[in-house]
């Protein structure tokens, strides 16, 4: 007789996955092989998952760090992270056909800083260093004009120009929490700092923390399907165990993930970051159909119907 497997209870987070800006930045380079034929040229990982990297190199896409490794007659893409102004402008230089990628969210913040530093506003940018999001929002403006903070303790000690007007703008992807701590602590210090006229933390990152907020109180384990250097998922899982879980743990894929963890566990819940797709979610419950009877609660804070259009250049 075949042993009945135990019972484990899924509260699968709603929404997860895949945002408007993901999507339309890999419908992006699906469309530029279509139409000029492979390889087409991509500066970094389009996204941060290497299961969309890998699924875009299949199709011919070619991932580079720089424009230095672009040939002179390939059509490049920049990543949904945004680039620096230099990026474009030496693409520009070497005539190099570009389609940019870059998240219409983060080309908002991009325009918050430069109107900023048109009024004459000393920038405090809150972020995380080397992020490729920082990098580029940084590089939309000379050097100097723009102070990064990272945390709380940097907001009390940053040093700006003095007597300069202060504007403070954020990265798409932080947790939502430390950054009104973050800001809570620059508004104690400086009570005249301009904010952005509408949160610069994405209705996405926004949607699926409050996601994994609702159901971290009734879960044993939390399971965040992402990559580890996506800003987005690594702050689910930041996320979850603030919010009361036990445990949080990262996977890439469902063949990474080991049932032993869940083993003795009642409820467990599963999300995914803005840049993995939905048949990662698929692989890691088909992981744990393995060695459980499932039973699933999907548990949806929002409904998002969010699109955007990709580059004139594709639409023509």
């Amino acid at each position: 007789m075949m042993q009945e497997k135990p019972r484990l209870n899924i509260l699968l987070a709603g929404p997860r996955g895949f945002c408007a800006g993901v999507d339309r930045a890999i419908k992006i380079v699906e469309e530029a092989i279509r139409r000029y034929g492979p390889p087409v040229y991509v500066r970094h990982e389009i996204v941060h998952n290497r299961f969309v990297v890998e699924s875009l190199e299949r199709q011919g896409a070619v991932f580079v760090e720089e424009l230095d490794d672009v040939p002179a007659d390939a059509p490049v893409v920049f990543s949904a992270h945004g680039v620096p102004k230099s990026v474009p402008a030496e693409a520009s230089r070497r005539n190099l056909f570009y389609l940019d990628a870059t998240c219409p969210l983060v080309s908002k913040v991009h325009r918050e800083a430069e109107q900023h530093f048109a009024r004459g506003r000393h920038i405090l940018l809150i972020g995380h260093a080397g992020h490729p999001e920082v990098v580029g929002t940084m590089g939309q403006l000379p050097a100097g004009t723009v102070s990064l903070v990272e945390d709380a303790e940097q907001a009390r000690s940053v040093q700006v120009p003095a007597g300069a007007p202060l504007a403070f703008i954020t990265q798409t992807t932080l947790s939502v929490d430390d950054t009104a701590g973050i800001v809570a602590a620059l508004r104690e210090r400086f009570p005249e700092m301009h904010a952005p006229a509408k949160e610069d933390i994405c209705y996405a990152t926004t949607n699926r923390q409050a996601a994994v907020k609702a159901i971290a109180g009734r879960a044993e384990l939390m399971l965040v399907v992402g990559a580890p250097n996506s800003s987005n998922s690594v702050r689910l899982v930041e996320v979850a165990e603030r919010a009361g879980c036990p445990r949080a743990v990262m996977v890439q894929r469902g063949r990474d993930l080991d049932p032993g963890i869940v083993r003795g566990l009642g409820t467990i819940g599963i999300t995914a970051g803005a840049s993995a797709p939905e048949v990662l979610v698929e692989e890691v419950l088909a992981r744990l159909r393995e060695s459980f009877d499932l039973v699933i609660e999907e548990v949806v804070v929002a409904e998002e119907r969010i699109t955007f259009k990709l580059p004139a250049a594709l639409n023509a």
